[in-house]
């Protein structure tokens, strides 16, 4: 299992996630600060602290620094710090809380109140597609003109620069990569790419528009992961 570091200032909430995911088997650590929360990281430009965490718990409403800004200062560190996954707690309703978390960078999301066994399940689904205590997956590497995603280093790069891929973003890119010409509806994505049978469909569309962003030569005009109108999506291989 993996290392979790628990952020909400409430404390009854965060006494109930901690003792659930370490019944799950995971090491969990907790804090009710933003900041607190990235230090514990380590300090930008260098190495993480040692059993920094494999995964954040965040809440969007934290005092001081909130939620957003953390996992925004948390996607712009400049090494593999960056690719942490996020599982953001947000309110009962609130999509546009939802979809800025994702905005963001979060992985995915629970709304409170919630059950402890389903924020539980979400973190080991995550985890596992991060491939956090899994076996190395086999190797290969899948190529696209001047994309290439690398499935053993976890690495993707575009004209021979890094990507900074958040979990779920490598997940979908790889996905599309191994089935380029394929068109495919949100939710085929959401059951195949995040493992939901049902879900927020606006997860994958926030996923979809902050992967082109990394992908595209012009986002707003995207010639690789294009729109197919009335299905979903498709990913366009480069010409031969």
């Amino acid at each position: 299992m993996g290392r979790v570091l628990v952020v909400d200032d409430d404390v009854t909430v965060r006494e109930v996630v901690v003792s659930y995911l370490r019944a799950h088997g995971h090491e969990v650590e907790e804090t009710g600060d933003g900041e607190d929360a990235l230090r514990r990281l380590g300090p930008p430009g260098q190495a993480p602290v040692s059993g920094a965490p494999d995964l954040v718990v965040l809440d969007l409403m934290l005092p001081g620094m909130g939620g957003l800004e953390v996992c925004r200062r948390l996607r712009a560190l400049p090494d593999r710090r960056a690719e942490v996954p996020v599982v953001m707690l947000t309110a009962l309703g609130e999509e546009g809380d939802r979809v800025a978390g994702l905005e963001v960078g979060a992985d995915d999301y629970v709304t409170k109140p919630f059950s402890p066994r389903e924020l539980a399940l979400r973190v080991d689904s995550v985890l596992r597609r991060a491939g956090v205590g899994q076996e190395p997956e086999p190797a290969g590497v899948l190529t696209d003109g001047d994309l290439v995603l690398d499935t053993s280093r976890h690495e993707v790069t575009r004209a021979g620069e890094t990507l900074a891929l958040t979990a779920r973003e490598f997940d979908l890119l790889r996905f599309l990569l191994a089935h380029p010409g394929t068109a495919w509806s949100r939710e085929d994505l959401l059951e195949r790419v995040w493992g939901w049978s049902v879900g927020d469909l606006s997860t994958v569309t926030v996923h979809v528009r902050r992967l082109r962003e990394k992908v595209e030569a012009d986002p707003k005009q995207p010639t690789r992961l294009v729109t197919v109108w009335g299905v979903g999506y498709r990913w366009e291989p480069a010409p031969a």
